[in-house]
């Protein structure tokens, strides 16, 4: 059965089920945005930061993408950990020494990694996705990052509610290691938010939150506004901002409900433009940064 499908026949159960902890979490902020009452929204800046995902530059893995990021304005920039065998490569403290002088020569900061090897080592079903996540906490740390992207894409999407609980019981092992660490987990799939939070609330641990995704959800038929509200600030970790293969604002997402969505929410991380680039990297991103500045702009100037 598929996860998706089990979340929407059993809603009134999944709801039931999410904990305490991520009830109070999310709570008070969702509850607050519910309300709309007149001038609270507008009162709110839209206050995150928008960063870009290095294989969006065609630099997986690459310092070459932090230099570029900041070049193209951005704030921040997403690095892939990559592919390994025996270990990962960016588990080389040399690699993440020059990684991180290279963030501090440029000034941009690195904000998150993406376990991108759970592509390959899915999570769901094989045990060295486990021993990835547990790496790339390590890594993490060593480079003063708050925030590692878990992928569940292709082969290693999560089907059914099997698979779901699986993974929520893969990261309740490992979550305690990433709280110690300062860590965040961030799940980023193709299921609803309510799919979601059952991870969560599986995983038992404040370390493990939604990586929202606007454009995957869309893709997936769930109602991106809608669920970023009923998440609550305290329930995302970083935001992926795309609507490809469609420059941002001509797909068929409305960007300014989504700004509005997280500034209602007091939301003050990242977002990170995961944008494809059809013509030029350079000047697709710039066209697109530019565009979801000018949201941002009118936002905070209302």
């Amino acid at each position: 059965m598929n996860a998706t499908n089990a979340s929407d026949v059993n809603d009134r159960q999944i709801v039931q089920s999410v904990t305490r902890r991520a009830f109070i979490a999310a709570g008070a902020t969702t509850a607050f945005a519910a309300l709309s009452l007149p001038g609270l929204a507008s009162a709110a800046k839209a206050r995150f930061k928008v960063g870009v995902t290095d294989w969006n530059l065609k630099l997986d893995g690459k310092i070459e993408s932090i230099s570029m990021a900041k070049r193209l304005g951005f704030d921040g920039v997403q690095i892939s950990i990559g592919g390994g065998i025996d270990k990962l490569p960016l588990s080389d403290p040399a690699l993440q020494k020059a990684f991180l002088e290279e963030s501090k020569r440029v000034g941009l900061k690195i904000e998150s990694l993406c376990l991108d090897i759970l592509h390959r080592n899915c999570l769901k079903s094989d045990p060295l996705g486990q021993r990835w996540v547990a790496d790339s906490i390590s890594i993490a740390k060593a480079m003063g990052v708050r925030v590692v992207l878990l992928p569940f894409f292709g082969k290693c999407t999560m089907e059914t509610s099997a698979e779901v609980d699986k993974v929520g019981d893969a990261l309740k092992e490992v979550a305690p290691a990433a709280e110690k660490a300062g860590v965040t987990l961030g799940l980023e799939d193709t299921l609803s938010a309510r799919d979601n939070v059952r991870i969560m609330d599986r995983s038992q641990s404040s370390a493990v939150l939604t990586y929202y995704d606007v454009g995957n959800s869309t893709n997936y038929g769930f109602d991106a506004v809608k669920e970023i509200r009923w998440l609550g600030r305290a329930r995302i970790c970083e935001v992926h901002l795309k609507d490809n293969p469609h420059y941002l604002g001509e797909g068929s997402i409305d960007f300014r409900a989504v700004i509005d969505a997280l500034a209602d929410l007091g939301f003050d991380g990242w977002a990170q433009l995961e944008t494809d680039s059809p013509v030029s990297v350079e000047a697709d991103m710039r066209r697109n940064l530019k565009f979801i500045r000018g949201l941002i702009a009118a936002r905070n100037a209302a």
